[in-house]
């Protein structure tokens, strides 16, 4: 019988790996690189609502900011009210000297205008004593004890010990001296010797220096003085006398500790700076002369022009701010961050309301802004014709203070409008308390959406922690099963009869 040849091969087993099935990232026997499949699995969960919240966020962060800038733009503008809503401001008046060399003055509301007559005889001073030399110089020892030094009816006491017996350590210790009612103590050396000089810092006839011992004591008896002790002291001339000011208004004499005075003339307040009067000779042939300066108290219409000015720039400022909050840019095609607002709307037509009103200012010719030269431009700021302006108040001072600080003027108006909205409980507070609470809230969504991804992170990481020990231990069959099948014999075909 012959022998016939095998007609195929042998059957061999291929070994069946389950690594395919893991990532690119796996290592160290690991079939799935659970780390990176569950950050993406996290992060895909997690992506639409964190866009969600995002939006949402910018939205409240937007608004927020564009309320701060209305709140902020409201209050500058309220600030320019202040000087046109009530009848005292328009009560401007200024006060002029024709002497300033004399006097210098101001006026206030109430004020009254008029022209006085002014002469000022003598001015305030304090009083300065010079004390005797001290041979020995500004470091000679005087001797212990206790000084107390009065300025008018005020006084404290100076203890002299070992380390400050000298005149200046005296001098030092009286500027430094707690409860000093204004002396003021320099040492001025001498070709005689040192000099203890005592300043008061307060002027008027009342404020006169006095030094006494009082302890008993005379070892610094050289430095006492009073009304009835003079004998350590060097005679005072004219300027160093403690004098009050000496003058008269309308020929009205008045006297001041002080030479700014504020009860003199009501409203004013006098400077006074020089006399008015001047002497030629000596002795009895000297002869004074009084050259009255004259106080001239008259109204100031240039600060109210001033102050309305800086209204109408105050307001355009705002209305700038209103077109970017609420307006429509044509050339980038972007609407304001506030257009449509209610809020903000609001607020524009209550302002505008306010400057378009007609106000009864007992006058049919000045009732309106238009009518005082403030007129609308066509982008809505505000534009001042400054001669009308000056007419108006030169015709009917009171029509144009009606205008503005009447109690439906449109300045009051205005403040108790802005006032309002900028109120605890007013509009902008309102909506303010709003956003924040929303701000709040995202802030709330925000910190529970990263508790539960945390847990999600959790829970996916043990499962497919435990899918990865299964696929691991099925690769470790797999791996066994190959082997085993490559170890058999091969399968040889059986040959035909």
């Amino acid at each position: 019988m012959a022998t016939v040849a095998p007609t195929s091969s042998p059957v061999d087993t291929a070994p069946v790996s389950v690594a395919s099935a893991s990532s690119a990232g796996a290592a160290g026997g690991s079939v799935i690189n659970v780390s990176s499949l569950v950050s993406q699995l996290v992060a895909a969960t997690r992506a639409p609502q964190d866009a969600l919240i995002s939006n949402k966020t910018q939205t409240v962060t937007t608004e927020i900011s564009s309320v701060g800038s209305l709140k902020s733009a409201l209050s500058t503008f309220e600030g320019s009210l202040s000087s046109l809503d009530s009848p005292s401001a328009f009560n401007t008046l200024t006060a002029n000297s024709s002497n300033t060399s004399a006097f210098t003055a101001t006026a206030d509301g109430s004020a009254v205008s008029g022209s006085y007559s002014v002469s000022v005889t003598q001015l305030a001073q304090g009083e300065q004593l010079v004390a005797n030399a001290i041979v020995g110089g500004a470091n000679a020892a005087l001797g212990t004890g206790t000084l107390q030094l009065s300025l008018g009816a005020s006084s404290f006491n100076l203890a002299v010990t070992g380390a400050n017996d000298t005149l200046a350590g005296i001098a030092a210790a009286i500027n430094t001296a707690p409860g000093n009612p204004g002396i003021s103590a320099a040492v001025v050396t001498g070709t005689d010797g040192a000099h203890l000089v005592l300043t008061s810092t307060l002027t008027g006839q009342a404020n006169t220096i006095q030094v006494a011992e009082t302890d008993a004591g005379n070892a610094l008896a050289a430095l006492t003085y009073s009304t009835g002790n003079t004998t350590h002291y060097m005679p005072q001339t004219a300027g160093q006398l403690a004098q009050d000011a000496e003058f008269s208004i309308s020929g009205i004499p008045y006297s001041s500790a002080s030479n700014s005075v504020t009860g003199a003339l009501t409203g004013v307040t006098l400077s006074l700076t020089g006399l008015t009067t001047t002497t030629t000779g000596s002795g009895p042939s000297a002869v004074t002369t009084d050259t009255p300066a004259t106080l001239n108290v008259a109204s100031d219409p240039s600060t109210i022009q001033s102050n309305i000015s800086a209204f109408v720039s105050a307001y355009n400022t705002l209305a700038g701010t209103f077109t970017t909050l609420g307006g429509f840019d044509s050339t980038t095609g972007t609407p304001g961050p506030m257009m449509g607002d209610s809020l903000l709307t609001g607020i524009q037509n209550q302002v505008r309301a306010a400057l378009y009103s007609v106000v009864n200012t007992g006058s049919s010719t000045y009732n309106s802004l238009a009518s005082v030269g403030i007129t609308t431009q066509s982008d809505g700021t505000l534009s001042l014709n400054a001669a009308t302006l000056q007419n108006a108040l030169s015709s009917a001072p009171g029509a144009v203070s009606a205008l503005f600080s009447a109690s439906t003027g449109v300045a009051t108006t205005l403040n108790q409008q802005i006032t309002q909205a900028l109120s605890s409980q007013g509009s902008i507070s309102s909506r303010s308390a709003t956003l924040i609470s929303q701000e709040n809230a995202l802030t709330t969504q925000t910190n529970t959406l990263n508790t539960q991804m945390t847990a999600l992170t959790a829970s996916l990481t043990q499962q497919y922690a435990a899918l990865n020990t299964l696929l691991s231990s099925l690769q470790t069959t797999s791996s066994y099963l190959t082997q085993s099948f490559a170890s058999l014999p091969s399968v040889q075909g059986t040959p035909n009869a």
